[in-house]
This record gives structure tokens, C-alpha cells and sequence, in this order.
């Protein structure tokens, strides 16, 4: 997959959320770098629209990830956590995300979709009618069948230290109450 990304090239990124935070979570315990995810994704580029998929839970904890992502110029579109009889949840954007990069593909030269899930094979084949597609994900949990479809594929498995950072604590009394259970010497 080669490609040519040059600078007049007007770029959309389109951001699943939830795929990224699962991935990242499961696969090194880790959060997301987004600055480091939109400097690969935009290359140099123009950027037209960033946007980020979100759920947003009742207890509405995410509100300064939403700041943090409005910093990098990534705009957030959220729906909220659907939680059914039975304790079931449901967070899905998939369609919301095709829906608007069908709407914006005409004003762009390159589409990058940050997910790994194969459920935007159908798209990106659709897209690639009138505009380069370029994904970006954890390759360990890419479906291969959008890898293979893409245009070109970045890894974030290949550099996990660019791309994830470890997750803190939430609270500097929690490690205080670690040390003092160890027994002392």
C-alpha cells in the first residue's frame, strides 16, 4: 500500500472512540494518544473536519476527555450509553460515522477512519470511488479485511510508546494507602 500524501490534500478524520479505547485498554492496559494519532493522521496536510464518535455514561466522567480532544481540533459528536431491562448496554456510531463521511467525502481528497472494525469494510470499498481511504488502528485487533481494502493502514501497534500512555490513578490517596499496607523492615 503506497500511497502519496502531499500537502494540498484536504483530509477528514473520523474517530471511533470506543474502538480505540478498547483496544488500547486491552491490549496494553493504556489510553489513547490522540495528539500523536492526528499528527500521523493529518501528515502534513489540510485538515477539514476531525471528528470524534463518543458515549457519554450518567456520570458524565468524560466531559474533560471531550476538552482535551477539542484542544487537538477534533470535534465531538456524542450519543449516550443505552442501557436496556436486563443490564444489557449498547454504544454503537457506526452508522453515524458513514453517514458523515459519505456527506463530507465530496470535499475531500483522503478519508481516514481511526477504527479497526470490519463493519466499515462496505464504506471505505464505497469510498474509494471519489477519495483515498487511509485507516488507522491497533493492528492486533484490526479486522484483515479492512486492513486489506484500505489504501494505506498505519499500525499503532508498531509504535505502541508513540501512541498510548499508561493509565494513573485516579487519586494520589489510593497510593498512599498502598504503602502504608506493606508491613515495614
Amino acid at each position: 500500500m503506497s500511497i502519496i500524501k502531499h500537502p494540498n490534500q484536504r483530509v477528514g478524520v473520523f474517530i471511533d472512540t470506543q474502538n480505540l479505547y478498547h483496544s488500547a485498554r486491552n491490549l496494553y492496559n493504556s489510553r489513547v494518544n490522540f495528539g500523536a494519532i492526528m499528527e500521523d493522521a493529518v501528515a502534513g496536510r489540510q485538515l477539514i473536519r476531525a471528528v470524534a464518535y463518543v458515549i457519554t455514561t450518567e456520570s458524565g466522567d468524560e466531559k474533560t476527555f471531550f476538552e482535551a480532544l477539542g484542544k487537538l481540533g477534533i470535534e465531538t459528536k456524542t450519543k449516550d450509553l443505552q442501557i436496556f431491562y436486563g443490564g444489557a448496554k449498547k454504544a454503537d456510531w457506526d452508522v453515524g460515522l458513514a453517514v458523515d463521511t459519505i456527506k463530507l467525502a465530496p470535499r475531500l481528497d483522503a478519508v481516514v477512519i481511526v477504527s479497526g472494525d470490519g463493519d466499515f469494510v462496505p464504506l471505505v470499498e464505497y469510498l474509494q470511488t471519489g477519495v483515498q481511504v487511509e485507516v488507522i488502528s491497533f493492528g492486533k485487533s484490526t479486522s484483515s479485511k479492512l486492513r486489506e481494502v484500505a489504501d494505506d493502514f498505519i499500525d499503532l501497534c508498531a509504535n505502541p510508546d508513540r501512541y498510548v500512555y499508561p493509565i494513573r490513578e485516579q487519586s494520589s490517596k489510593k497510593n498512599y494507602a498502598k504503602k502504608r499496607i506493606l508491613p515495614r523492615n
